[in-house]
């Protein structure tokens, strides 16, 4: 698909400041790059978490996420390779492949797991996690899984390769849309020499993540592995990437709820009664029992 509309930029972000992640272990023993880090939630609000987990070691993966709770926000899964299987206290069961996105809205609380279907080869992907609006988040529970050819996208004059995740790029509308946070979700690969623009919403929090190759955003160079934090410009219209040499990188923006964050692991919630509520109720066993098939 070539022929898209033009996102023009008139003013660009820069960049605040260009972070690597943290190497933390999760679920049952899994080694993650964690990108965006809860100090970080303020000023990426909406955004909650990424977590970005790539090897081709088995026993770095293998062990998976057994059954865990979540409430008060929602979770996006990209995965670029291998298998991983969803099931969930409301019945759902799907099987994440390259390139497929799960998208889970855990409202008022969902158990699920995610457990590698693979014994060897890569495993490369993302987890995203999305904050719920006070009013939402004891909502109704929602999951979907898309394959990769479900994802729209498109390939701009010069060459760049884009999968619209969530939002807009181009004209090209995503796979889900949501009212309140407006995310924007991209996977961009960027031939070497050539450039890339997306119009941004003024008021949106963004970052880009390079997981290949070397881009420049504004005067900043962003290498593989290292997280660009978009300044809130004022007056700026959105962001220009040029690609220093074949690049691939995800572009995450979102409108901030601008809300208390009550935080306690799997929880996300606006204070912390309500937090003590939840674990209460995933404890007592009452978490997921609204939702089960």
């Amino acid at each position: 698909m070539n022929n898209v509309a033009s996102d023009t930029v008139t003013r660009e972000r820069g960049v605040e400041r260009v972070l690597a992640g943290q190497a933390v272990m999760d679920g049952a023993g899994v080694k993650i790059n964690r990108v965006v880090t809860q100090p970080l939630q303020r000023r990426l609000d909406p955004f909650l978490m990424l977590d970005n987990f790539a090897s081709g070691e088995a026993n770095d993966y293998i062990a998976g996420f057994p059954s865990h709770p979540h409430r008060g926000f929602e979770t996006v899964t990209y995965m670029l390779e291998g298998r991983m299987r969803h099931r969930d206290s409301a019945g759902n069961e799907g099987l994440l492949t390259n390139g497929g996105v799960q998208w889970m809205t855990a409202g008022r609380g969902v158990i699920h797991s995610e457990m590698p279907e693979q014994q060897e080869g890569r495993m490369e992907g993302f987890q995203l996690w999305l904050n719920l609006p006070a009013r939402n988040k004891l909502r109704e529970p929602w999951y979907r899984d898309f394959n990769g050819d479900e994802l729209p996208r498109f390939v701009t004059a010069a060459g760049v390769q884009v999968k619209v995740i969530a939002g807009s790029s181009h004209g090209v509308a995503g796979a889900v849309q949501r009212e309140v946070t407006e995310p924007i979700y991209l996977d961009v690969e960027v031939p070497a020499g050539a450039s890339f623009s997306q119009v941004l919403p003024p008021g949106h929090n963004a970052f880009v993540f390079v997981y290949r190759g070397l881009v420049r955003v504004g005067d900043k160079d962003v290498a593989a592995g290292r997280m660009a934090i978009l300044a809130n410009t004022e007056g700026a219209d959105g962001i220009n990437v040029h690609a220093l040499d074949a690049s691939r990188f995800i572009l995450v923006a979102g409108k901030p709820l601008n809300e208390p964050i009550a935080q306690y692991g799997p929880f996300v919630m606006n204070t912390q009664a309500e937090v003590f509520q939840a674990v209460e109720d995933f404890r007592s066993g009452k978490l997921g029992e609204e939702t089960h098939a």
